[in-house]
């Protein structure tokens, strides 16, 4: 049995939910980003509590396919920014129709209607905390950044950085405090 997970971003997500299942004595076959398989059924009694455990660590259950198709599309998302590995040629359009074998248009639209955001919006914040983050622990400088982010250059790394911020890079380093966000409250 197949469970679509809301809100799960991290290794750690991972690590919780699987917690969550083993305290309700649910054997899990596989946990990943946005989802739980088990070998069988769960009694409505145990998936209760599986529910209420999962709201009460700031998860939740998915129940529609169009809420499925989102967190999939954000757990990927997530998933390629943190990889550090996107080339400057690309497309998240040709990524994502990809892995879900949909047509772009689809993916967009659904993603529009169930989060008031498109997905290019979406990816461009997601990218800027990441740089946000590596900013901040200065393993990288700006022009390394852009690259395994797949900007251009650091000038237009810069400029989305601003637009989005307000600061430039280089400011928001100085800020005492940083204004990061949850992933999964962008």
């Amino acid at each position: 049995m197949k469970i679509f997970i809301k809100n799960m971003v991290c290794n750690r997500c991972i690590a919780a939910v699987e917690n969550i299942f083993r305290n309700a004595e649910v054997k899990t076959t596989a946990v990943l980003l946005g989802e739980a398989e088990t070998e069988f059924e769960i009694s409505p009694e145990k998936m209760q509590i599986i529910e209420k455990a999962l709201l009460d660590t700031g998860f939740e259950r998915i129940m529609d396919s169009a809420h499925q198709v989102v967190e999939k599309i954000k757990n990927l998302i997530i998933a390629k920014i943190s990889d550090l590995d996107i080339a400057e040629d690309f497309l998240l359009s040709e990524f994502l129709s990809s892995k879900f074998h949909k047509d772009y248009s689809f993916l967009s639209k659904t993603f529009s209607q169930n989060e008031n955001i498109t997905l290019e919006q979406f990816f461009i914040l997601q990218k800027i905390e990441k740089v946000k983050e590596l900013l901040l622990y200065n393993e990288f400088n700006l022009t390394e950044i852009a690259g395994k982010l797949g900007y251009k250059s650091v000038q237009h790394l810069s400029t989305q950085f601003r637009n989005v911020t307000g600061f430039t890079p280089t400011e928001f380093k100085k800020l005492k405090e940083h204004h990061r966000k949850a992933l999964d409250n962008l």
